[in-house]
């Protein structure tokens, strides 16, 4: 009787080293994906981090002034700029290009077997990703090889990050009228009624014009913002020339027929289910980015802006895969508001347009959700590769 051969396993030890740039997208992903190795997968992972403080507003547990500390069963590490004589995981994530330590680098070189070296890349919809996907990598003088993991949205990438339960528990949360009363009450949300639409987005972003539009929509609108650098913003637009307004922190702001809340900043899985039980969801970067594709909301995403507006060219190869199979009209509504959005030139008739077309956004969402849903998530992608390479020495 011929048996089935044993699946092979992924190597257990996993380091992930993040530098935090883009504030809190970086550490969003790290912090994520490091859960899903360790809850889903069985791994023993340890998170290095630079910046321990702004780490601790997505763990609200962590302690900043502690070196070593064990949460949820990651081993979250300061990564100082002096980095301490480490033991060298099976297999070692750079995040981000983030370049490992010299002395980690020269101790990954003095192991018996090469660890698994993979520089885990920023997302993108761009077509060359397909074709650089675990490109390879050899050091210079040392003999190791590093292997470029691309995310995407290709079954040719390494898939987007999504723990295994996320869609069924979005879709029960969205099915239970009980659970969305009892998430806006632990917020101390009232008007529930109203469209409601959260905002999370660059100081750069034309959020005045946005919320002067909102103002005069001739539904009442609740406009729900996360502490975040577009607060100063905010203020200026409540403001009159004789009193300055000091936003505070649960408080509501009132506009015509917009009323502007400011949230806290949220932890990882209560900013999930914000976005599951709002109608219109404004992210940024590339954390908030996806935890909006997985909402099944209609959303307007903002790039990272970067130099020469390569950004602009992200965001358009996004559009064209995102807005597949959406008809003509919505399209063109959601593509022009996304360029509005991110490049400066807002125009107060395409937001109008936008709102008018959000039922078929909604449709649309539902529909791009299950379909991105389809290929293998990120973090199955990554120890399937890393046992791969083990059993083939790659």
């Amino acid at each position: 009787m011929q048996t089935k051969p044993l699946p092979v396993l992924p190597p257990q030890r996993w380091d992930i080293f993040c530098r935090v740039i883009d504030n809190y997208g970086d550490i969003g992903v790290c912090w994520r994906l490091a859960r899903q190795l360790a809850h889903e997968h069985g791994l023993a992972v340890r998170l290095w981090v630079d910046e321990l403080e702004i780490a601790k507003r997505l763990i609200p547990t962590l302690d900043s002034r502690s070196v070593r500390q064990t949460i949820a069963r990651i081993d979250i590490c300061h990564w100082p700029d002096v980095f301490p004589d480490a033991a060298v995981a099976d297999v070692v994530i750079e995040a981000f290009a983030c370049e490992l330590p010299q002395n980690y680098v020269l101790a990954m070189a003095e192991r018996p077997q090469q660890p698994v070296w993979l520089n885990l890349e920023y997302l993108s919809a761009e077509t060359w990703v397909d074709n650089f996907h675990l490109q390879r990598s050899p050091h210079p003088i040392l003999p190791l090889t590093k292997y470029f993991f691309f995310p995407g949205f290709s079954l040719h990438t390494g898939g987007l990050i999504r723990e295994k339960n996320l869609i069924e528990q979005r879709e029960m949360f969205q099915r239970s009228s009980s659970a969305q009363a009892t998430f806006w009450q632990r917020l101390s949300v009232v008007n529930e009624s109203a469209l409601k639409i959260s905002l999370f987005c660059y100081a750069d972003a034309p959020i005045a014009d946005l919320l002067e539009v909102l103002a005069q929509h001739e539904q009442a609108v609740l406009c729900l913002v996360p502490e975040s650098v577009a607060l100063s913003i905010i203020a200026k637009y409540f403001a009159s020339e004789e009193q300055k307004v000091p936003l505070e922190i649960g408080q509501q702001y009132q506009k015509g027929n917009l009323t502007l809340q400011i949230l806290p900043f949220l932890a990882a899985e209560t900013y999930d289910q914000l976005l599951w039980a709002c109608d219109l969801n404004f992210v940024r970067g590339e954390d908030s980015w996806i935890r909006a594709l997985w909402a099944a909301k209609p959303f307007i995403w903002q790039p990272y802006r970067q130099q020469e507006e390569t950004h602009l060219i992200k965001l358009n190869a996004f559009i064209e895969r995102y807005g597949s199979g959406l008809n003509a009209s919505s399209r063109e509504v959601l593509d022009d508001f996304h360029h509005n959005w991110c490049s400066h030139t807002f125009a107060p008739s395409n937001a109008r347009a936008l709102l008018l077309h959000l039922p078929a956004l909604q449709l649309h969402a539902t529909t791009q959700t299950n379909q991105f849903a389809k290929p293998v998530d990120l973090a199955s992608a990554l120890t399937t590769f890393a046992a791969t390479f083990c059993e083939n020495k790659l």
